[in-house]
């Protein structure tokens, strides 16, 4: 398909990792697709849950692979694989702890950083070269690694309103993506958000 947009958020399914920070990427891909009004279904032959629509222009389809997040990858190389989708039209959503709350970085490639996920996603298509929009959950001790019962924590009460303006910018930021193309909207929406900044700057 000709321009198919690929979005792919990453997370952990199952009723106990719902709103865990390590689920930032499934919570963007939800919120996309209920602002499109689109359908979500199960895909067992991509081990996936899936939603397509036009937007922009394009036929996007989202993706929440069911994998767990440390196999990730093997999800998305059968989308990936399957639609012949190019990498630089396939967007990763992706938690890191390195990045404070309420920041958010969209790239168009680089390393894991130490992600499981992304790691798995590398080592399945073989490649770094896609974009991928991090967003921050920050950590509470800035030098202990060991970080998996804060990543499978829910957001504190007063994190709660901080990360929804974040998803917010997110959302807008994946619109532009598929409107604008990258490089407008990394200028436009990489960054922190405050109160008065869940929009582009002007």
């Amino acid at each position: 398909m000709e321009d198919l947009y690929l979005i792919i958020g990453l997370g952990n399914p199952g009723r106990d990792y719902e709103r865990t920070r390590h689920n930032a990427g499934f919570m963007l891909v939800e919120r996309l697709a209920s602002a499109h009004r689109w359908s979500w279904s199960q895909e067992d032959r991509f081990h996936a849950r899936a939603a397509r629509g036009r937007a922009h222009g394009k036929t996007v389809l989202l993706c929440q692979p069911l994998t767990f997040m440390n196999a990730s990858g093997e999800s998305v190389a059968r989308v990936q694989k399957y639609f012949k989708v190019p990498c630089d039209r396939m967007l990763v959503v992706v938690d890191d702890a390195d990045l404070p709350l309420g920041e958010i970085r969209l790239r168009p490639s680089g390393s894991s950083g130490g992600h499981h996920g992304l790691e798995s996603i590398e080592q399945h298509l073989s490649t770094r070269e896609y974009p991928r929009l991090r967003v921050g959950i920050g950590r509470r001790d800035p030098v202990r690694r060991d970080i998996a019962g804060h990543v499978l924590g829910r957001f504190d009460a007063d994190e709660v309103p901080v990360f929804e303006r974040v998803l917010e910018r997110c959302q807008n930021q994946v619109e532009c993506w598929l409107a604008r193309g990258l490089a407008v909207a990394m200028s436009q929406f990489n960054g922190a958000v405050s109160p008065d900044n869940t929009k582009a700057r002007e």
